[in-house]
């Protein structure tokens, strides 16, 4: 929102309302102590949009909860625990959010059995929540009438701001600049300005102008003004439905859709007008104003007022009206409906809510008592360049009967009528098309509901189709237990401790890469990338950018030697800046330096780049299949056993393939980095889960020494693999800077930049052939992995090591070949991400698995117990498993869910509904914890003890959100018999913990627990002496004494784990430390006529060993399925043929949201199950369990064979990852698909393509 709009507002930010020194607002306390807050770079937002709904309603229900957060995104916590902590605003009877579903343990249930200590928070622990304590609005803003009423001009260096008074200053305004914007909420233009680099010189705000202002209720209509905001339209029209009951059709309807329409802090400020001016093919309003034949008026200063009817001829081609530049919307007239009038809006996205729509429709129709259309109107947005209104299919259901007659007609126009072909911009036009068509259906069905003539026979089970999915209140459990074993008092190990950074996180005093302070002479860097995806660099001008008020510099290959201008983990193959040659969109060509990061944005758009294309762009894997475009010259192979004799034996065997798609990481907090050079060092401070790899990649390039760079993290908003290595493409730019200009430079990726350059996790194609016997165990398999690399190594060779050793998930194998196949790409170099290629091979084995059961008509549960690891068994690496719980989890995930009964259910539901359907599966994961390379297994730590007593931790680890550094100072706190307040992590810096390892592969805790042990010990032996003469003494008496001897009270702490044992080449010994296992149950249902789904109920059984924190494991739980959950089902990457990235940003790119999670989501720790191979016998749990979400997509898989059979369609079917709203939707074929499908023209290139 601009400036200027707020004057004389008071805004009060997560500042303003709590801080950690004073006390923290009831919100900021709730959900921290929930532990709501991992990474913490979302709670500020979330918090701000709590505590504003806390601030507007006196009395708030769950519904308030959800819709108020719609905004806000958290890619850490899987939200369970947000709104765990925030419902407890609500007032409610004591048990009303416990499930309500019975558990198979029955009073056996661990929520039955709880002692006071085996919750993860306590509520009655909580300040209680005081309305009348809040701050007031400033006194001296509401006694100047100054700020509220006068007309105000404001001149900036390119930006003139009116606010006129009335409405004839602002139609006198609009006169004078034809061209000028008028702007309420700044939604679209703030957009345009920043993404579409769109200039508008002269803004005008209509917040003074009455007529703009209000909502007036007439006898035909309701008229709105335009600016009023989307929010007060929802509440006044929330009250008229309710007078006006009958008659409030379309309001209902504006309401309903206002619901989905973006996010509550879009609503707060966005206006009606400002949506039919934008005038967006995908408006959720718009078809309802077309529908509806609302009116507009409209006036200007010279032909004073007139009013026009939004129809067909309104919106007259992309993003332009019928309405002169010099006038001005007044209002919007919406009109009342009549008795035998029904009206209807829908919208599709790709999520349901806060997303822009695929489609949306609004139908109107008038039905006299013989069941005989009158009026009909069918207006669609998301078919065209403009919002829709069919006409000829309107024309042409006048006068028929309300009948399946009627539908067959409505049909065969539409689909006459919409008209898409395959290269449509936003793709996916069978998709979009049968939305059409199934939406009317939708209506079809609800307008016969709403009826309820005797003579019409309605077969119950097609009313499914009626409505939409309905939206439920999630609810939760979490079980584990807490040792009692000789627990001291201080020791806070198996203790659900909040995250240690919560609190400053949840009042915004955390502080991350950007929020360091900006000093004197400090300047901003931007990075150059490339706009073409394979093409030779034929010149770079930066002539013009250099012109540009406060540049300083542009820094590109021809200011490094050839030699240091290389970058890149395990193989130097990536350029710092590309130099002759550009083989993605991701390449950094050069960087722009500026006093002010406008300044840099402004000239990075100025560097003019000639190319020439290269042939041929690969961007595929199956282009790069087809042009033999791999990174090895032969395949990586793993072999056991002896595959060719078990198939030439088989009495069964198939073949299979499955894809799955590219996901981004999307933490909260972009890359950033800042360098200062001091004398001739420099210190580094970065978003980076490497900082000594980063440290060492600035030092190469600057040609110093690792010990003059210094590269300190004090948190990071979240890294899920991409900041593993990728920090690098701009923190050594920045470095570079610095050093080079001797002056602090700053950069900080936009997200979109970040989405386009960082890389994901890689797009996989997996063909799989399958021996098996007539009972279904296995005897052989061969698979071929095949992964999109992109356009450098990166870490690839590792990911893909990693997939072949993952094949198997939990099935026994004896004789198997792998080979793994790296394809080179033009696309953005694919990275680490969570779980790091396993999730996408265990996505094959259960495929498979699934494929097995099918082929022999058997239950897909007989064929996993035939198969599933047992005790002893070796993997086809030829790992023998100890402590394999992974038959506990499976058994115990069985009867918690109370799966066999629910099953049934499932089955009974699917027998009475046609257009709903639901699925219901169970799926486990073993997951290897190691780096696969022997030399990464080590960890550091420092201790510093002071002499007052408090303790200084240093690792060489990250936080980044998964708990590492709260879970240290748990295992310190035990290792020293010291209060956990005692002990402080301030920050991971290379220069106390060196030649440290990147943060990842979920093994951290393993590796630095040991080292914090080794410190603590060494430090515990110094003062034993102590001790033992002072039994009585507390540490601070100990410390002191030791200190006054000139005892050394420093230690450092180092562990080396045990070698890896393994032979590649003879494929055999010990790779893994251990597995971590579990097992999920989950339930689904989905809509068959628009393929939206909802996760009814996820049941989790979790193998963590002894927990060194249950709330940081279940968080890592539940996040990892949330996030897993996406990648399975609703994140999609989007290129285009030519390589660009389409997904640049949160408004193409879908990650799950609040709404999203299981509406039951139980998680359980399986207890009396000790890792002997970890840190006070727990185990890693950041990636194991993001596998577990499979069990939506596979649920989903068994909803749709459903819809199929009723269709008269067989079961074998393709659905690839992620099971999109639009896959799901096309995979329940049905004969609005087949009617369809062969009306899509294939002209030319389509629009996106899979990667």
């Amino acid at each position: 929102m601009p400036v200027c709009a707020v004057h004389g507002l008071a805004i009060t930010t997560v500042e303003g309302i709590g801080n950690v020194q004073d006390k923290l607002h009831p919100v900021q306390e709730r959900i921290a102590r929930a532990h709501g807050s991992q990474c913490g770079f979302c709670t500020p937002g979330i918090v701000m949009s709590m505590y504003a709904l806390l601030r507007s309603k006196i009395k708030i229900d769950y519904d308030n909860i959800e819709t108020s957060l719609q905004g806000n995104l958290c890619r850490c916590t899987g939200y369970r625990p947000i709104i765990e902590g925030f419902k407890t605003f609500i007032n409610i009877r004591e048990g009303d959010n416990e499930k309500t579903t019975p558990c198979a343990m029955g009073q056996d249930c661990c929520k039955f059995n709880k002692k006071n200590e085996d919750i993860l928070f306590n509520k009655s622990e909580f300040k209680p929540y005081c309305p009348t304590q809040e701050p007031i609005f400033p006194p001296e803003l509401i006694l100047n009438n100054q700020y509220h009423t006068s007309f105000l001009f404001y001149s900036g260096k390119n930006v003139v701001w009116f606010r006129p008074q009335s409405f004839k200053q602002m139609l006198i305004l609009k006169h004078k600049y034809p061209d000028s914007k008028i702007v309420v909420g700044n939604t679209e233009i703030g957009v345009e300005i920043k993404f579409k680099k769109k200039y508008y010189p002269i803004l005008i705000s209509p917040k003074l102008i009455k007529e703009m202002n209000n909502i007036i209720i007439k006898d035909e209509c309701v008229q709105i003004g335009a600016a009023v905001s989307l929010k007060d339209v929802n509440a006044f029209f929330q009250d008229t439905i309710k007078k006006y009951k009958g008659k409030a059709k379309i309001l209902e309807a504006v309401t309903d859709i206002l619901h989905w329409f973006a996010g509550s802090q879009i609503r707060n400020v966005a206006s009606i007008g400002g949506n039919i001016m934008t005038a967006s093919p995908v408006s959720d309003l718009n078809p309802i104003f077309m529908a509806c034949s609302a009116k507009i008026i409209v006036s200007s200063l010279q032909r004073g007022k007139r009013k026009l009817t939004i129809d067909q001829n309104f919106f007259q081609g992309y993003r332009k009206v019928a309405i002169d530049k010099d006038e001005v919307i007044l209002a919007i007239e919406i009109p009342f409906t009549d008795e035998m009038q029904y009206f209807k809006t829908y919208k599709q996205a790709r999520r349901r809510e806060d997303d822009i729509s695929i489609v949306t429709a609004a139908f109107n129709v008038k039905i006299d008592k013989q069941q005989i259309v009158e009026e009909i109107k069918l207006c669609f947005g998301g078919m065209g360049p403009t919002t829709l209104f069919a006409l000829k299919t309107s024309d042409s259901l006048k006068n028929l009967t309300w009948n399946e007659d009627m539908v067959n007609v409505a049909f065969k126009s539409l689909n006459n009528e919409l008209m898409l072909d395959n290269s449509v911009p936003g793709g996916m036009p069978e998709y979009r098309k049968s939305l059409c068509l199934s939406l009317f259906f939708r209506f079809y069905m609800y307008v016969l509901n709403e009826i309820k003539f005797d003579e019409l026979k309605i077969d119950s089970k097609d009313l499914s189709g009626s409505s939409e999915l309905p939206r439920l209140q999630p609810t939760s459990s979490q079980c584990f237990e807490i040792k009692d074993v000789t627990r001291n008092n201080y020791d806070a190990v198996g203790i659900p401790v909040p995250h240690v950074s919560a609190m400053k996180q949840a009042t915004g005093e955390a502080i991350y890469c950007d929020d360091v302070p900006s000093v004197e002479g400090e300047l901003f860097l931007c990075l150059v990338i490339s706009t073409e995806s394979h093409a030779q660099i034929l010149s770079i001008d930066s002539t013009k950018a250099l012109l540009v008020p406060d540049v300083v510099a542009f820094f590109s290959a021809s200011d490094l030697l050839k030699e240091r201008n290389k970058m890149g983990p395990i193989f130097k193959d990536e350029e710092i800046f590309a130099d002759k040659i550009v083989t993605s969109r991701s390449c950094v060509i050069g960087a722009v330096v500026a006093k002010t990061e406008s300044a840099a944005r402004k000239a990075k758009d100025l560097i003019k780049i000639t190319y020439e294309k290269i042939q041929p762009t690969i961007i595929t894997i199956e282009e790069a299949i087809l042009q033999s475009s791999f990174y090895q010259e032969q395949p990586s192979k793993l072999e056991k056993g002896n595959v060719n004799d078990a198939f030439s034996k088989s009495t069964n065997v198939i073949e299979g393939c499955i894809r799955s798609g590219a996901q981004e990481h999307f933490y909260l907090e972009t890359i950033s980095a800042h360098a200062t050079r001091k004398e001739d060092e420099l210190e580094i401070i970065c978003t980076t889960q490497s900082p000594a790899d980063v440290a060492l990649r600035i030092s190469e390039t600057l040609g110093i020494p690792n010990h003059k760079v210094i590269a300190k993290v004090k948190r990071i908003g979240g890294g899920f693999g991409g900041k593993e290595t990728r920090s690098s493409v701009l923190a050594v730019p920045v470095a570079i800077a610095a050093y080079n200009l001797k002056k602090p430079v700053r950069g900080v990726l936009d997200r979109d930049e970040d989405m386009q350059i960082i890389g994901y996790r890689h797009p996989c194609l997996i063909k799989y052939k399958v021996a098996f016997d007539d009972d279904g165990k296995i005897t052989g398999v061969i698979y071929d992995v095949y992964a999109n690399v992109g356009n450098y190594m990166d870490i690839s060779c590792s990911m893909i090591a990693r997939a072949m050793t993952h094949v198997d998930n939990c099935y026994y194998i004896p004789n198997i070949q792998v080979k793994g196949y790296l394809c080179k790409t033009n696309m953005p170099s694919n990275t680490a991400f969570r779980g790091f290629g396993a999730p996408q091979a265990m996505l094959a084995a259960e495929t498979m698995i699934r494929n097995v059961a099918d082929a022999l008509g058997k239950k897909y549960e007989d064929i996993v117990h035939l198969n599933l690891y047992e005790e002893g068994q070796l993997t086809h690496f030829n790992q023998m498993l100890t402590h394999c719980t992974i038959s506990r989890c499976w058994n115990e995930c069985i009867e918690s869910s109370n799966y066999w009964h629910r099953k049934q259910l499932v089955d009974d539901y699917n027998r009475s509904h046609r257009w709903k359907k639901k699925g219901l599966t169970i799926v486990p994961t073993k997951y290897g914890i190691s780096y696969q390379t022997d030399y990464l297994m080590q960890g550091g730590s420092l201790l510093l003890v002071y002499n007052d007593g408090s303790v200084l931790l240093t690792i060489g680890g990250v936080e980044m959100g998964q708990g590492l550094f709260t879970k240290m100072i748990q295992v310190a706190s035990r290792a020293l018999d010291v209060d956990v307040t005692k002990i402080h992590i301030s920050e991971m810096a290379t220069d106390k913990v060196p030649n440290s390892q990147p943060t990842a592969a979920s093994i951290s805790s393993d590796l630095y627990g040991m080292a914090v042990i080794n410190a603590c010990d060494t430090l515990k032996k110094r003062l034993e002496p102590y001790r033992k003469s002072n039994p009585n003494g507390k540490w601070e008496d100990w410390v002191k004494a030791a200190y006054l001897d000139k005892i050394c009270l420093s230690a450092t702490g180092f562990y080396a784990a045990p070698k890896i044992e393994y032979d590649c080449e003879k494929n055999f010994g010990k790779l893994f430390e251990y597995f971590t296992y579990g097992v999920a149950c989950t339930e689904v249902i989905i809509d068959c006529l628009t393929g939206d789904h909802q996760v009814l109920r996820t049941d989790i059984i979790m193998d963590v060993g002894e927990s060194l924190n249950p709330a940081i494991d279940i968080g890592q739980i539940e996040g990892a399925f949330v996030q897993g959950y996406g990648f399975f089902t609703m994140e999609e990457m989007l290129f285009a043929p030519s390589g660009e990235v389409l997904s640049k940003g949160p408004g193409a790119y879908k990650i799950p949201g609040f709404s999203d999670i299981p509406k039951e989501f139980n998680v359980s720790l399986l207890k009396g199950a000790p890792n002997p191979r970890a840190v006070y016998s727990s185990k890693a749990i950041g990636e194991p369990p993001l596998f577990l979400s499979a069990s939506a997509y596979f649920a989903i898989k068994e909803a749709i064979k459903s819809a199929r059979a009723d269709a008269g369609f067989g079961t074998e079917f393709t659905l690839e990852v992620p099971a999109t709203c639009a896959r799901i939707r096309m995979a329940c074929e049905d004969r609005i698909t087949e009617q369809v499908k062969p009306t899509v023209k294939k002209t030319g290139q389509p629009w996106n393509i899979r990667p």
